[in-house]
């Protein structure tokens, strides 16, 4: 009786028809409100692998092959009877066509490019991977006022026993 007599007396004290006052409550449990949520994750995979090792290599040439002196042969033949117009002259031409051919071949020098062995490196990538997670989302508080009970929700981390800022509104009708 004396809480309602006390209300009506700050009520009647008020000029207007609604009044604010600031007051402090008394916190007396807090819950954790907990959400999953995909949060991606950057990870590095790494693996090992296999690098070639180069070196350029020089080789001499071991000669004509058969098919490089038989188109020294053929080319020779045609050139010869082409310019002699007789049989013999394509033979002669065929011989010396061989003979060039082969004498071509003979005297080179290669250049390439040889793999010698490995060397083992370890490559690594950034790769992006999506995670659930679980995360507080806000509390629920419940506090006393005057012997009156409240909850709100907060993004605010209290203990039971903190005083928080409260605003007491009472408007008559």
């Amino acid at each position: 009786m004396k809480k309602l007599l006390a209300a009506l007396a700050f009520i009647g004290c008020t000029t207007t028809a609604l009044a604010d006052a600031k007051a402090f409550a008394v916190i007396t449990s807090v819950k954790t409100n907990w959400e999953n949520v995909s949060v991606n994750v950057p990870k590095t995979k790494c693996r090992d692998v296999e690098v070639p090792i180069y070196q350029w290599e020089q080789t001499h040439s071991n000669g004509a092959s058969g098919g490089d002196v038989l188109t020294g042969m053929i080319i020779g033949g045609l050139l010869g009877k082409g310019v002699t117009g007789k049989d013999n002259g394509a033979a002669a031409g065929a011989v010396f066509g061989g003979i060039i051919a082969a004498d071509k071949k003979h005297n080179t020098m290669e250049s390439r490019r040889v793999i010698i062995g490995y060397n083992i490196e370890r490559s690594c990538t950034k790769i992006q991977q999506w995670e659930t997670q679980e995360r507080v989302k806000n509390y629920r508080i419940t506090y006393v006022w005057n012997d009156t009970y409240g909850q709100s929700y907060t993004a605010n981390h209290y203990k039971v026993g903190d005083r928080i800022p409260i605003t007491v509104s009472l408007q008559a009708d």
